[in-house]
């Protein structure tokens, strides 16, 4: 195991050098002074931090801040008036993973690392993996695996939640250098469009990267200017894959076959083409459980999910891929799929009479939308859904227009609510997703709080009742302005409306 070792200044300023981005240095003789953190967060430097400025909304005070804490040397892309030695570079970003790197000792390379990526299924796949690498890991005794999502992240040292897909490359590097240091073995990790774009995963290797889909999402003026550009950002991935696991049944498929021959290997997998490495088939709901046989060159077996969702078919096999090339014996997979949960996903619950059956569910964006909808409608017939979301604000826009218009055609009400609207009005987002969703003859309502929202999709219920409430899961904050605000989780909301619902029922009994 590489240990964490402690660099001068003068090495930080040789690797900005040797790869083309300082432009300016004035380190003031202190080239031989040891770095002893690295942070962007002025409320986190302390004595022999190197500072880095970044993002739109830098502000000089910030530096001043850091400067006054203790903070050696500050690394930007613009030079300010503040008496603290520097380093000048060209694309800050790009340096950012180079300094973590360097900072954190590279500690992806000791740990056997899975990256998903994809437009939808990433938290689960993510979480499927994990349940199946610490059976494995269980049965010999050793620590449970590290993983970085979108719901939560765990080190090792510590479990918290997510606020962004895949961290800035300064947290990723501190999180696997953690989870090494407390002797953890294997990690998984979801890889957003915007961690590939924006250098954030720069100089790692993933033993295995996973390909999942891949649908137009994130366009905004802040995330992909359009989906050429987002699909690009996603296919970058396979250059630092030692193997490529790919789904067949997408859209662009040739074009991500293509770009996955970046890899050392890849493998491919299929609902619907029996020339795939790894066919699934012959899938069916039986009571609670959700049973696929998978067909390859080396087995031809069934597994069994407990987790609801056909659409879950799909992140089971590229996770069995995935824990049959690190060599996981099957009866771990076997395991640990029959036990995989993921927080906030498809979180099931429902009223004592059996007529509400709420989902809680991470969905999204429009693939996302359309497979729990269409799959909950095909797995509940005789339910009429109802439907709780949001969008967030200032970015991904088409969201709006596509999750309305999916919720439109399979609701009989939607309920238009907060979900981190950030600086943009609530009843903003809501009207703009109205409109979708009134063009498709379906009814709503906008209420902001969305405590009260789910309050009003359950107390009226009078016949068979299908509530997805989607888009925050188990999250506990919400995004108001620049700052996330605690809050009752969906799934809170839900135990809490669906208890008054039983004992009003049981009353009128």
């Amino acid at each position: 195991m590489a240990e964490k070792k402690t660099y001068t200044l003068g090495k930080y300023e040789e690797l900005l050098e040797k790869n083309g981005l300082l432009t300016e240095c004035s380190l003031r003789n202190l080239d031989a002074i040891d770095v002893e953190a690295l942070t962007y967060n002025s409320k986190e430097a302390d004595k022999g931090t190197l500072f880095v400025c970044k993002g739109a909304a830098f502000k000089k005070e910030y530096l001043a801040e850091a400067v006054e804490r203790g903070a050696i040397c500050y690394i930007s892309e613009t030079k300010y008036d503040v008496d603290a030695p520097y380093m000048i570079v060209n694309d800050i970003r790009k340096a950012m993973p180079l300094l973590a790197n360097m900072f954190y000792c590279e500690p992806w390379q000791d740990l056997k690392l899975v990256g998903i990526g994809g437009t939808k299924g990433k938290s689960t796949s993510a979480y499927y993996m994990k349940a199946i690498v610490d059976d494995y890991l269980a049965a010999q005794n050793k620590k449970e695996s590290a993983v970085i999502s979108g719901i939560d992240i765990y080190d090792g040292k510590e479990l918290v939640e997510s606020h962004i897909t895949t961290p800035e490359a300064m947290e990723l590097q501190h999180y696997l250098r953690n989870a090494l240091d407390c002797g953890i073995e294997y990690a998984q990790m979801e890889v957003s469009s915007q961690a590939l774009k924006y250098h954030r995963v720069d100089g790692m290797k993933f033993d295995v990267a996973i390909f999942l889909n891949i649908s137009e999402d994130h366009i905004s003026p802040i995330e992909h200017e359009d989906f050429e550009d987002y699909l690009n950002s996603k296919l970058l991935m396979f250059e630092k894959a030692d193997t490529a696991v790919v789904n067949l049944d997408i859209d662009h498929r040739d074009r991500v076959l293509e770009a996955a021959k970046a890899a050392g290997k890849v493998v491919t997998f299929s609902l619907e083409d029996e020339s795939a490495d790894y066919y699934g088939h012959d899938i069916r709901k039986e009571g609670n459980e959700m049973k696929f046989m998978v067909r390859c060159s080396e087995f031809e077996e069934e597994f069994v999910l407990t987790m609801p969702g056909l659409f879950n078919i799909e992140n089971a096999m590229s996770v069995i891929i995935a824990a049959v090339n690190l060599g996981i014996p099957r009866q771990y997979i076997h395991s640990g799929l029959y036990r995989a949960r993921s927080k906030g996903r498809m979180q099931m619950y429902s009223s004592r009479d059996q007529k509400i059956i709420a989902i809680v569910d991470y969905a999204h964006n429009k693939l996302s939308f359309e497979k729990l909808f269409s799959s909950m409608k095909q797995e509940y017939p005789d339910y009429e859904i109802v439907a709780v979301f949001g969008c967030p604000g200032k970015k991904a826009l088409l969201r709006r227009r596509d999750l309305g218009t999916v919720a439109g055609q399979y609701a009989s009400k939607v309920y238009l609510t907060a979900e981190d609207p950030g600086a943009e009005p609530v009843e903003q987002i809501s009207r703009d997703i109205a409109q979708y969703v009134e063009a498709q003859n379906c009814s709503y309502e906008m209420i902001e709080d969305r405590g009260e929202a789910i309050k009003a999709a359950i107390e009226p219920v009078e016949k068979k009742t299908l509530l997805l409430i989607t888009g925050k899961g188990e999250e506990t904050r919400q995004k108001y302005g620049n700052r996330y605000i605690d809050c009752t989780s969906d799934v809170e909301y839900v135990k809490r409306y669906l208890a008054a619902y039983d004992s009003k029922t049981a009353k009128n009994a």
